[in-house]
């Protein structure tokens, strides 16, 4: 059976529907970098989601091809994720997406090595016929966070990240949003097949103590 990141971590995929406090590993991931409303249909964002797609699917089936990957074993390709900034102060502006600053990512195995994701992209980009030159691999060490599932459309998100506030501020807490720890979204569901109000989102900030 294949390996699913997301069964076997549940911890980091499957929080509870009230906040809790968790330390998270440093994990790697496929990221493409944009900026920008994600509604947008013509917009940086969706494009972002083909080439993401185009490369983690390649990698997940290369052991049908000539290129083996040391130590590769079958899994699940890991669900969407997202990094999100408004401006560089690492808050989500609800209202005003138009300035919003992202990294769209896909988590990676730890068997996949540079020469394999140079692999990936060019063959991506020849057999899906896109650019997929956007594409990098970024380590992220989030550290320390709060984190609380979801349920809903994104747009009702500021309900959901209030109670979130008030557990940390209620255990002697507080938000770490900047530049380099930002909000975190990963998407349990997809909006193309499932209605806005059953769509289950992860939502994770950096937190640190209070001072």
């Amino acid at each position: 059976m294949a390996f699913d990141f997301k069964k076997e971590y549940k911890e980091y995929y499957m929080p509870k529907n009230k906040p809790q406090i968790i330390d998270i590993p440093s994990m790697s991931y496929i990221a493409v970098r944009g900026k920008g409303d994600p509604n947008d249909e013509n917009g940086e964002y969706k494009q972002a989601i083909g080439v993401l797609y185009a490369v983690a699917y390649t990698l997940k089936m290369s052991y049908k091809t000539e290129h083996k990957i040391d130590g590769f074993f079958e899994y699940v390709v890991p669900p969407l994720e997202g990094f999100w900034q408004s401006g560089n102060t690492g808050t989500f502006d609800y209202a005003d997406k138009s300035q919003l600053k992202w990294i769209s990512v896909i988590r990676l195995p730890d068997f996949i090595k540079e020469d394999d994701f140079r692999w990936a992209v060019e063959t991506a980009s020849k057999k899906k016929k896109i650019d997929c030159s956007s594409a990098e691999i970024i380590t992220v060490e989030e550290g320390l966070c709060v984190q609380m599932m979801h349920n809903g459309a994104y747009d009702d998100e500021p309900a959901t990240v209030e109670i979130m506030d008030r557990f940390i501020a209620e255990n002697g807490f507080q938000n770490d949003l900047n530049g380099e720890r930002m909000h975190h979204e990963i998407y349990l569901s997809d909006p193309r097949k499932t209605p806005p109000e059953k769509w289950k989102t992860v939502i994770r900030h950096p937190i640190k103590k209070c001072d």
